[in-house]
């Protein structure tokens, strides 16, 4: 009888689907703590040395941000030496870190120490609008759109989508102001491709290796063997003289296969020595680094997206997101045996985009 009575009293608490249980011992809300006073709010020094605190920290803000305005003409980079740079990016990112965090810690300070901080439950309530009110919305757009004309006068509401689209025109045009320029001493300054196609490599230019500048002879360079390569008279330049630009559009990286191995085009089939090829390390998707190559199946691996390339044919794409092959060096040797360039390259190295002029 006692195990029938336990049934029933289970069975009388079960609920329906989508019904909630309503017990007779529900928990009881809390409620909130009890309100904490701050030392602020019961001496008046305190509040005032607050709120001195707050606001000189907001003016150190302002001397910082002046100071990273001053170092920027203090520290000049014009010379392009790379102790200039630093100096230059030094200053100025503290000035602006010191303004940043000036303000971060301010204005926590004041929401801390100052601000209001009682404790308030905010009930929660419906979000969508009654009936009444999201009728008198749509009566209050339709009346606009009949007064006004929007939608009954095609060519007014066309000629200002036109008038708006074409006032963000002179904004972009501006940015045109931030691309490099080419003047008289400098034709090709504000032409990327004609900037990217011209490297230091030209005919005789020997092979060096990079960064000691080694010349490097065809009889160095064994089966499976890849080395870094830069060209000869790129040695003889400073920071201060582009160094690094020239290096980063220069770079190239040479191996050597079984000349049997190698599927050449008739156009091309002069610009190996012996099974040495000679490609840019810059890969054509984004200018990464090509400097990772397979021994085994003679493939150079771009490790930044995956672009794979086929030494064997010419570095053609054969996986990844570049689009075309790795322009190529053509090479030869000198009376000496050297490693030589017979020409520059004929593409622009790096990025494919570049060549969509």
């Amino acid at each position: 009888m006692a195990h029938d009575t336990d049934v029933h009293e289970v069975e009388a608490y079960k609920a329906s689907p989508g019904l909630a249980v309503s017990v007779a011992d529900p928990v009881q809300n809390p409620g909130l703590p009890p309100h904490r006073t701050r030392v602020t709010d019961k001496d008046p020094k305190a509040e005032r040395l607050a709120n001195r605190v707050v606001y000189t920290l907001f003016y150190v803000s302002v001397a910082a941000s002046l100071w990273a305005v001053a170092a920027y003409m203090l520290f000049p980079i014009e010379d392009g030496t790379a102790t200039s740079i630093r100096s230059n990016n030094l200053w100025i990112g503290l000035g602006i870190a010191a303004a940043l965090l000036a303000i971060g810690v301010g204005a926590i300070h004041w929401s801390k120490a100052l601000m209001s901080d009682k404790e308030y439950v905010e009930e929660r309530h419906g979000t969508r609008g009654s009936e009444e009110t999201r009728a008198a919305v749509v009566e209050a757009f339709t009346v606009a759109n009949e007064e006004s004309g929007f939608g009954r006068r095609k060519m007014i509401r066309n000629s200002l989508f036109a008038a708006v689209g074409a006032s963000i025109l002179p904004g972009i045009t501006l940015f045109r102001g931030l691309a490099p320029h080419s003047t008289p001493d400098n034709p090709i300054a504000g032409d990327p491709v004609a900037l990217l196609n011209q490297t230091m490599w030209d005919k005789d230019i020997r092979l060096v290796r990079d960064p000691d500048g080694t010349p490097i002879k065809a009889s160095d360079v064994t089966l499976g063997s890849a080395f870094h390569v830069i060209p000869e008279n790129l040695t003889e330049l400073s920071h201060g003289e582009g160094y690094l630009e020239e290096k980063a559009k220069a770079i190239v990286l040479l191996m050597r296969l079984l000349p049997e191995q190698l599927k050449e085009t008739e156009e091309r089939k002069t610009w190996s020595y012996d099974g040495i090829v000679a490609y840019s390390k810059v890969c054509t998707h984004v200018g990464c680094p090509v400097a990772l190559y397979e021994q085994q199946t003679h493939h150079l691996l771009c490790p930044c997206h995956q672009s794979q390339f086929d030494v064997t044919e010419h570095a053609k794409v054969i996986f990844g997101p570049a689009a075309r092959p790795l322009p190529q060096l053509p090479i030869t040797v000198d009376a000496e045996g050297y490693l030589v360039a017979q020409h520059g390259f004929t593409e622009p190295v790096g990025p494919s985009f570049w060549e969509r002029h």
